[in-house]
């Protein structure tokens, strides 16, 4: 069963000190893995870990990765630049002329809302802590390849739909084409006939032959049905077959434009639209398939 290439997770974990952090994962389709860590919170020694881990996994497509925390304990979250608390305190003092404890504590208050005075003390994970957001990782991962399977599974079933309608379509198109030919032929000799010119009956089938040579699908057919029967066969082999569907749609979409030129005929012209549109249906998919 194929699996879509969109997905969602989320972990979460305890660390040691009460603080949680949550891990959230999001994909969509693209051609190759490419990650993206929108978070401070991993420590930069461990973001290429991380990107192998994930690719790893989730082998192919956009996936963006966002870590935060919830504080239980402010320990060692937040610090006081105090260099720049005494330089704002200096200044403000002088020029407040502050002399009450009242309105130097008011003074305190303004200066912790001042840029570069209250910093983030640096991510410093133990090995304990790192291991319980190697698995809050994990769940989020488990959590996206179940939404992958989930949405691959209705990805299977429409995809499989159509390109079963494909096949069905082109065998009306062989029914029609067995008239096709009879039909040309007798148009042209009526034709012929009628612009009253006296001809050499032999030279008109050599040329009769030659014409309805030109618009011979016999090769078009034979090839889309090989592609269809590939397409499906590969659909059901292969544990991650997105880039291959996507070559044997371009062969397919071939084949099937090039019996729409050649045809010369409106029922089969009807079922080459018929055929496009499903066959369009099926490249959008396939787009999203991992």
């Amino acid at each position: 069963m194929i699996k879509s290439m969109t997905g969602y997770g989320k972990g979460e974990c305890t660390l040691k000190d009460g603080s949680k952090v949550i891990v959230e994962i999001k994909c969509v389709n693209s051609k190759t893995a490419d990650v993206n860590i929108k978070s401070q919170l991993f420590p930069k020694e461990k973001e290429l870990q991380i990107r192998k881990f994930l690719t790893e996994q989730l082998i192919r497509g956009t996936i963006d990765v966002a870590a935060s925390m919830e504080v239980e304990s402010a320990e060692g979250t937040k610090k006081i630049n105090k260099i720049a608390f005494n330089s704002y305190m200096s200044q403000l003092k002088s020029l407040a002329r502050v002399t009450k404890k009242e309105e130097e504590l008011a003074l305190v208050a303004s200066i912790l809302r001042l840029p570069d005075v209250v910093v983030s003390g640096p991510n410093t994970f133990s090995p304990a802590d790192w291991k319980s957001i190697e698995k809050a990782l994990q769940t989020a991962v488990n959590k996206v390849n179940s939404y992958r399977d989930t949405e691959g599974k209705a990805l299977h079933k429409d995809i499989i739909k159509r390109a079963t309608t494909i096949q069905k379509l082109l065998e009306q198109v062989k029914v029609a084409d067995l008239k096709r030919v009879p039909q040309i032929k007798k148009r042209l000799v009526s034709k012929i006939n009628q612009s009253g010119y006296a001809l050499n009956p032999e030279r008109l089938e050599q040329e009769l032959i030659f014409y309805i040579e030109k618009l011979d699908i016999n090769e078009e057919k034979v090839r889309l049905a090989q592609h269809c029967d590939f397409f499906l066969e590969t659909l059901a082999a292969e544990q991650y077959p997105g880039k291959k569907l996507g070559f044997i749609v371009q062969e397919m979409g071939r084949e099937i434009n090039t019996i729409g030129s050649k045809a010369a005929d409106a029922k089969i012209q009807t079922l080459v639209v018929k055929m496009k549109d499903e066959l369009e249906k099926i490249r959008e998919q396939s787009l999203n398939v991992l």
